[in-house]
């Protein structure tokens, strides 16, 4: 019997590199289009500035810039992973009990109809300006992607699996452990990619309407200051901050879950 070989790296790289072709196509002819149309309308820096004066201010303060994207990636990591407890309790706690899920799902439904926007002002006028806020903040934003993707996994389970191994003398726990938690991984890490985009959303808002350091304050001081340019600067810096967070999250699910990654590209 052969062993078909596994493709080396090169293959995989290039492979990766084919699928972000058109996503880089795009990107480069929206900036080409900025551009020309700064260079052509003659339109003031503090309205519009071009992409090479975004990213020259950038670059020229980087130091300041870098400091505040430290901590605004420190309070994500923080807020992300008290969402990240939080979501797989609630969803542990409802599978296990039908009468919880019937309570409790709805309400997570209710909380991600309450406007972040008008929530976190409230926030930071009842904790302050510290930490606690803005964890807050991010757990309401991110906790509710990540719950219902774990519940509907356990619900996914294979129903003969479970059958299966309650003939067998399996408890509750053991059913859960062998069937139900594997076949939610899939989900969660799809609910992991949407949470953590979430969070860095959720802690440049809770920066931008109260904090001391971060990319949040950062961009409003700027804005106040009519340097567009900068503020432009520090979006982008937050985007990259996003897009590399939501990499990591395969790198993860390669440790955790291989198969996972397998069965979507069989998929």
């Amino acid at each position: 019997m052969s062993i078909s070989p596994r493709p080396d790296m090169a293959g995989r790289v290039g492979s990766v590199v084919r699928r972000a072709l058109p996503a880089l196509a795009v990107v480069i002819l929206l900036v080409a289009a900025w551009q020309i149309y700064v260079d052509v309308s003659d339109i003031r820096p503090q309205v519009l500035p071009s992409p090479w004066r975004v990213l020259s201010q950038g670059w020229d303060h980087r130091e300041v810039i870098s400091g505040h994207a430290l901590s605004t990636l420190q309070v994500t990591l923080i807020g992300f992973t008290v969402s990240l407890v939080l979501a797989w309790i609630l969803a542990v706690v409802v599978d296990f009990s039908p009468w919880l899920s019937r309570a409790l799902v709805p309400l997570f439904v209710v909380s991600q109809t309450l406007p972040i926007i008008a929530i976190a002002p409230l926030m930071i006028i009842w904790f302050g300006f510290g930490l606690l806020p803005k964890i807050l903040v991010i757990a309401l934003a991110t906790f509710f992607p990540m719950t219902i993707g774990l519940i509907e996994g356990f619900a996914a389970a294979d129903r003969d699996a479970g059958a299966l191994l309650r003939s067998m003398g399996a408890s509750r726990w053991q059913e859960f452990r062998y069937v139900r938690l594997p076949s939610a991984i899939p989900r969660f890490f799809t609910a992991l990619r949407i949470g953590i985009t979430y969070a860095v959303v959720g802690a440049v808002f809770s920066e931008y309407v109260g904090a001391t350091s971060g990319l949040g304050i950062y961009m409003s001081t700027q804005k106040n200051s009519f340097r567009t340019d900068l503020v432009l600067a520090a979006v982008l810096v937050t985007a990259l901050i996003s897009v590399t967070l939501y990499l990591l999250t395969f790198a993860v699910e390669r440790l955790v879950a291989p198969w996972a990654l397998s069965e979507r590209a069989r998929a």
